[in-house]
C-alpha cells in the first residue's frame, strides 16, 4: 500500500463496520476455477479470488441492484490507481444532476470519486463491458445490491485485489 493510500484510508475512509460475515477471509475455493480467476457471487455479494491450493480470498461487495445486474464472462484488460470517473450516458440519462460532471471531463481521483482508489476493467475480447470493479465512496452499501453494475469493494480490499490480479485475469460475474 502507498502512503498515499494509507494517508487516504486515514483521513477519508469512514470508519463503518461491515455487516458481519463481509469482511475479507482466506476461505476454501467454492468455484473449482484455476489460481488467479476472480469469480463475483451477485447473489451473495461475495467476490471470490482464487489462489493456489484449493484456497481463495472472499471479498464482501456491493453489487448491481436487479435491474442493472450484469452477468458473464470478462478479462481485466486494465488496471488503474485512484482512476477517473466518467458517468456512462445511461446513467446521465437516469440522474440529469450528473451532467455537469460528465461535461467537465469528470471526476479525478480521491475520496469524492465513487471508483475508489482503484479499478479493474472489464473487457470481453477487445469490447469494453463498461462493467468495473472498484473501490468505493460508499463502504456501508458492502453487502447490498445497490450498484449501476458495477462490483464495488471497500477501498482497503480493492487495493488487496489490485495486487493481486494480472492483467488477463479472468473475471466470471454469475
Amino acid at each position: 500500500m502507498t502512503t498515499r493510500d494509507r494517508d487516504f484510508m486515514a483521513r477519508a475512509a469512514p470508519d463503518v463496520p461491515l455487516e458481519p460475515g463481509y469482511d475479507r477471509y482466506e476461505v476454501d475455493d467454492p468455484t473449482g476455477e484455476k489460481p488467479g480467476t476472480i469469480v463475483v457471487d451477485t447473489k451473495s455479494n461475495f467476490l471470490y479470488f482464487v489462489m493456489p491450493g484449493g484456497k481463495a480470498i472472499r471479498y464482501g461487495v456491493a453489487t448491481g441492484s436487479e435491474a442493472f445486474g450484469w452477468t458473464g464472462t470478462a478479462s481485466v484488460a486494465r488496471k488503474a490507481e485512484w482512476p477517473r470517473w466518467m458517468p456512462p450516458s445511461d446513467m446521465l440519462q437516469r440522474w440529469p444532476h450528473l451532467r455537469p460532471t460528465a461535461a467537465a471531463g469528470g471526476l479525478s481521483g480521491g475520496p469524492d470519486n465513487p471508483l475508489g482508489a482503484r479499478a479493474l476493467y472489464l473487457y470481453q475480447g477487445s469490447r469494453d463491458t463498461l462493467y468495473r470493479i472498484h473501490g468505493t465512496n460508499e463502504p456501508d452499501k458492502i453487502g447490498q445490491s445497490v450498484s449501476s453494475g458495477c462490483i464495488r469493494m471497500r477501498n482497503v480490499d480493492v487495493i488487496d485485489l489490485y495486487n493481486r490480479t494480472a492483467l488477463g485475469a479472468k473475471v466470471i460475474v454469475r
